[in-house]
C-alpha cells in the first residue's frame, strides 16, 4: 500500500510556499506548482534573448526557423502527472516513491482546488482525464495501490498519445527511472516541449551507485536476464560514467525546450523531493 501519511507534512509546506510567493502574485490566485499559465494568441520570429520555453517547436519542425509565442494570461493550469509503471520501476521500493511523488503533486494540485490526472504508461499509456476535487484524489490512490507494473517503457510512443489530448498550455510532470533508449526520451521531451514540463528520475540507491558488495546477479526485469557479475571498483566507475553521460544528455534536452530535471532517489524523504521541484519553479516565477 501507498504511504500518504506524507500529505500532513505538504498542508504545512503549502502554506509556506504561498506565503513566498504572495508578493510576487498580489491579488492574483495562483497555483503553488503553476508556471507561466497563459494562453498563445501569436506568433513572432525568435530573437536572442527570448525564453527557450516559448519557442514553438512544431512550427520549427515544418518550418526550420524558430518562432516564438506571445501569451495572454491564464488562470487556471491543468497538472498531467505521468507515471512509469514498467517493470523497471518494480525494484525494491522505485514505484512506491514515485507513486507518492505523484500523488504529492496531485494533492497540492487538489488544495488550490485546480484540476491534475495521473496517467500510467509502459509499452501502452492509461490516459486518465483531469478533474478536480478530494473524490478524485481518493479514486487515484485507489487506483495506484492497485496497478500492477509490467513491459518495457515506450516513451516516444507513449508521450506522442499523450500529447494529442493536451488542449491548452498545461503543466506536464512525468516520473520515471528514464532508464531508456536517450533518443526515445529526447523524441517524448520535444512532444511534450511546449508545456510547462517537469522530469523526475526515480532511482534506487543501487541504481545510482552500483554498491553490491563483490560478487552479484543482476536481473533485468524487463526482459529477465540474468548475468552474473564482480562489483569491482573499475566496474562500478565505468557504471557511474555511463550514467552519468545518459543523464547528462537528458539534462541537455530538457535545456533545450526549457524544462527541469531532477533525480532522486529512494532514501529520499518524499518531503525533501517534493520541496526541491516547487522550489526550483518557484525561483524560476520570481525571475
Amino acid at each position: 500500500m501507498i504511504d500518504t501519511s506524507f500529505f500532513k507534512e505538504l498542508d504545512r509546506f503549502s502554506f509556506m510556499v504561498r506565503k513566498r510567493v504572495s508578493t510576487a502574485y498580489s491579488g492574483s490566485r495562483r497555483s503553488i506548482l503553476k508556471g507561466r499559465g497563459m494562453e498563445p494568441v501569436s506568433y513572432r520570429e525568435y530573437t536572442p534573448g527570448d525564453d527557450f520555453k516559448i519557442i514553438d517547436w512544431k512550427v520549427y519542425g515544418r518550418t526550420e526557423k524558430l518562432y516564438v509565442k506571445e501569451f495572454e494570461e491564464e488562470k487556471s493550469l491543468t497538472t498531467h502527472i505521468l507515471l512509469d509503471t514498467s517493470k523497471s520501476m518494480d525494484f525494491r521500493t522505485k514505484f512506491d516513491y514515485a507513486a507518492m511523488l505523484a500523488l504529492g503533486f496531485a494533492y497540492l494540485v487538489t488544495k488550490d482546488n485546480e484540476k491534475f490526472g495521473v496517467s500510467t504508461f509502459g509499452e501502452e499509456i492509461n490516459i486518465i482525464k483531469p478533474k478536480r476535487g478530494r473524490k478524485y484524489l481518493s479514486q487515484t490512490i485507489d487506483l495506484l495501490n492497485s496497478t500492477e507494473l509490467s513491459g518495457k517503457t515506450r516513451f516516444d510512443y507513449c508521450m506522442e498519445k499523450y500529447a494529442s489530448i493536451i488542449k491548452s498550455r498545461s503543466l506536464v510532470i512525468i516520473i520515471s527511472d528514464f532508464m531508456a533508449d536517450a533518443n526515445a526520451i529526447k523524441n517524448a521531451v520535444f512532444r511534450l516541449g511546449n508545456n510547462e514540463l517537469v522530469l523526475i528520475q526515480v532511482l534506487d540507491p543501487v541504481e545510482k551507485n552500483l554498491d553490491l558488495g563483490g560478487e552479484a546477479r543482476l536481473i533485468d526485469l524487463e526482459t529477465d536476464t540474468k548475468l552474473d557479475i564482480y562489483t569491482s571498483p573499475r566496474l562500478r566507475a565505468e557504471y557511474q560514467k555511463r550514467l552519468n553521460e545518459h543523464i547528462a544528455k537528458i539534462k541537455e534536452t530538457c535545456l533545450q525546450v526549457g524544462a527541469d530535471f531532477i533525480t532522486v532517489t529512494t532514501d529520499r524523504p518524499v518531503f525533501d523531493a517534493i520541496f526541491e521541484v516547487v522550489s526550483q519553479r518557484d525561483v524560476k516565477l520570481k525571475k
